[in-house]
């Protein structure tokens, strides 16, 4: 039975079995020292009877042939009654029989008594150790309600309440993971508004120059022309950073559908290249790709846009005439892209801050881009299972690669 699993219920039969087999223990040796009292008092009574014979000369063969007699006759019971030795005579005119009567209800009171102590001292021990643990899961489970999960249920038992209490642990587990959700979506949330507002300022304050600007030379066609181009680029970065950090939020939250498909690892790499080419030509810098036959089961346009943006930081920290070059490696577990340039390199102590956003090393502050293209090539590749990581030696180059699993 399911209810023998708990060890409080189990010692507690087990005392209730040893109390049953103490009560018959007990019953036996009543009776037998009732059995010895019955025939001390008998052998008493007979002792007195034959001394008071003796004292009137009785011949002793006579009293022996009375004593061991086990007839009875009518004018026996008429004797008896003519001295008023009946049925219901009051025990205490019967010396003898009055002191076994004594004996007998204080013998039997005394055993009760200690087999009811037995009795109750193991129920109150039992209930004790019952009311222990029930106070002690209440404190737990009203701790759990203050917030504070630091303590446990006890669970090292079988047993109903041993299940009822990892039923409550698992629930407990539930809350403090939806409590936790719940913290890093609001620090998130902070973080994330905080950060839009930070980077807002610059592009903002510089927007209200150069409409002020423009408003105070309104005939200096060659001043609205230079503002006006610096007006669209402090928009167009505006809206790379809002669409960037919108990106990255949904992927974050968990509103990004990945939709995975077989594609060439060529095609796939050709399309993100296909926008950059331009800009590297204009900067005389080459893009070079290895020819591969590999495919990959990921989203290709979110993977897309990790590689591109890999190879933007690339083109970003890259002097001119550098060379970034893209390969595809595959094991049996994993298809890798790498993206490997030859420009200034990571210092040892922003390696562990890069995939943060707006993360701008001091030696980066004159190159162009946000902050968020690593951070967006992270949560783009780990939203589908892979990794990014990272290897690079100051002024000698950096290498960045995209671990996704095999398709199978």
């Amino acid at each position: 039975m399911n209810i023998y699993r708990d060890r409080q219920i189990r010692l507690f039969h087990l005392f209730l079995f040893g109390f049953s087999f103490s009560l018959l223990l007990a019953g036996l040796l009543l009776c037998r020292y009732q059995t010895f009292a019955a025939g001390q008092m008998l052998l008493s009574h007979d002792e007195a009877l034959v001394t008071s014979l003796l004292q009137q000369d009785i011949a002793p063969d006579i009293i022996a042939k009375a004593l061991t007699s086990t007839e009875s006759s009518t004018a026996g019971s008429r004797f008896l009654t003519m001295i008023g030795i009946t049925a219901d005579r009051e025990s205490r005119l019967l010396p003898f029989y009055y002191y076994f009567q004594q004996k007998a209800v204080f013998s039997v009171c005394f055993c009760v008594l200690c087999l009811s102590l037995f009795l109750f001292g193991g129920a109150r021990i039992f209930l004790w150790k019952r009311e222990i643990l029930i106070n002690r899961s209440a404190d737990v489970i009203n701790d759990y309600i203050k917030g504070d999960y630091s303590s446990h249920l006890p669970q090292t038992q079988e047993g109903a309440i041993y299940r009822l209490f990892a039923s409550i642990e698992e629930l407990s587990a539930l809350l403090r993971a939806k409590s936790e959700n719940e913290r890093k979506t609001k620090e998130f949330l902070k973080n994330t508004i905080s950060d839009i507002s930070h980077q807002l300022k610059t592009p903002l304050a510089a927007l209200f120059m150069y409409q002020e600007i423009m408003e105070n030379e309104p005939d200096q066609a060659d001043v609205i022309r230079e503002f006006t181009k610096k007006t669209g680029i402090s928009l167009k970065r505006m809206d790379q950073l809002i669409q960037t950090m919108l990106k990255i939020t949904r992927i974050d939250a968990g509103n990004v559908l990945f939709i995975k498909e077989r594609c060439p690892v060529a095609e796939l790499i050709s399309r993100s290249l296909a926008e950059l080419s331009t800009r590297a030509g204009k900067e005389h810098k080459s893009l070079l790709y290895e020819a591969s036959d590999e495919t990959l089961l990921c989203d290709p346009v979110w993977t897309g846009e990790a590689i591109a943006n890999l190879v933007k930081n690339a083109l970003d920290h890259t002097n001119d005439g550098g060379v970034i070059q893209i390969t595809c490696k595959s094991s049996p577990t994993s298809v890798n892209i790498t993206v490997t340039d030859n420009g200034n390199g990571i210092a040892q102590e922003d390696i562990y801050h890069i995939f943060k956003r707006f993360y701008r090393s001091k030696n980066s502050k004159d190159t162009q881009g946000v902050g968020l293209g690593l951070p967006l090539a992270k949560s783009i590749a780990e939203g589908q299972g892979g990794t990014i990581s990272v290897h690079s030696v100051p002024q000698e180059g950096t290498s960045f690669t995209l671990s996704f699993p095999a398709a199978l």
